[in-house]
């Protein structure tokens, strides 16, 4: 059969109109599919439940420890305590997956954290879970909003890196594709989760609690270890021990670390170095309980 001129220009049409229709709707379908609002997405993505479900229970979630404290030239009178710190793998407590050095003003060093409890219209035991996210390290002097961060925010923390992964182990192919979590997606619940740090009741209508502000301080001294524990209520608290390998005393100051004033007084100060994972770190972290 043979077209002429014109039908060829017809049909031609009629195929691009097709499929230009074809990829708008399947744009459509993956923006519905990928990025649902947080709520269908913790409601119903079974991957995002079942990696939610899979968390296990912490007891512990960092470590601080002073490695120098004295003035400074030029600030007679002030106190500074240089800090160390780490926080660990949840599956491995001699795995170290962030550090972090802080010179802080005075001796009282407050620790911000936020706390998401996640209720039963997520978590599908019944049981509920909760992620720790630290915020921002700060002392007397400053205040929170001037605080250095610990982690990202609105990024997945090192803590949790391949968290949501964990749901998928135990799905089928056919369950994957009919409940995809990918990038997108992944992205979207941490970024969401994070926003409970400035909107605390964004979420509570799923049963997902944030408690911010969860701030633990304490006077910090070298010679010691400062171990963040979890309660069995959740919540934080410093637990001392002393230090296996304290740091010698110095003669004099280390070299600052780069500092940033605001007006006349000298505030908190930090490297913020290269998020990286260290298979071996030192001998300060104490070893788990029980092994």
């Amino acid at each position: 059969m043979r077209f002429s001129k014109d039908e060829r220009g017809g049909i031609i049409g009629r195929l691009v109109a097709v499929v230009a229709f074809l990829v708008v709707a399947l744009v459509v379908y993956v923006l519905w599919a990928v990025l649902p609002n947080i709520t269908k997405l913790l409601t119903e993505n079974k991957q995002l439940r079942l990696a939610i479900t899979n968390l296990t229970q912490e007891d512990t979630i960092g470590y601080a420890k002073v490695i120098w404290q004295g003035e400074r030239d030029g600030y007679p009178g002030v106190k500074f305590t240089r800090l160390v710190f780490v926080e660990t793998d949840r599956n491995n407590k001699r795995k170290e997956v962030l550090r972090k050095e802080y010179e802080i003003e005075g001796d009282v060093i407050h620790f911000d954290a936020l706390i998401v409890k996640f209720g039963n219209k997520v978590v599908m035991d019944g049981k509920e879970k909760a992620l720790y996210l630290w915020r921002r390290v700060y002392g007397d002097h400053t205040s929170p909003d001037q605080g250095f961060p610990i982690e990202t925010e609105g990024t997945e923390p090192d803590r949790y890196s391949g968290l949501l992964e964990e749901g998928s182990k135990s799905l089928t192919v056919f369950q994957r594709l009919v409940n995809p979590l990918f990038a997108p997606q992944k992205d979207k619940f941490w970024s969401e989760i994070w926003k409970l740090s400035h909107d605390k009741d964004k979420l509570s209508d799923i049963g997902v609690a944030a408690i911010y502000g969860n701030v633990v301080y304490n006077q910090m001294i070298q010679g010691k270890i400062y171990v963040f524990k979890i309660s069995p209520n959740g919540n934080l608290f410093p637990e001392e021990i002393p230090d296996p390998s304290p740091p010698p005393i110095p003669q004099s100051p280390p070299p600052p670390l780069p500092i940033k004033p605001y007006g006349e007084r000298l505030y908190d100060k930090t490297i913020e170095g290269t998020k990286t994972v260290i298979e071996k770190i030192d001998s300060w972290i104490p070893e788990p309980t029980g092994k």
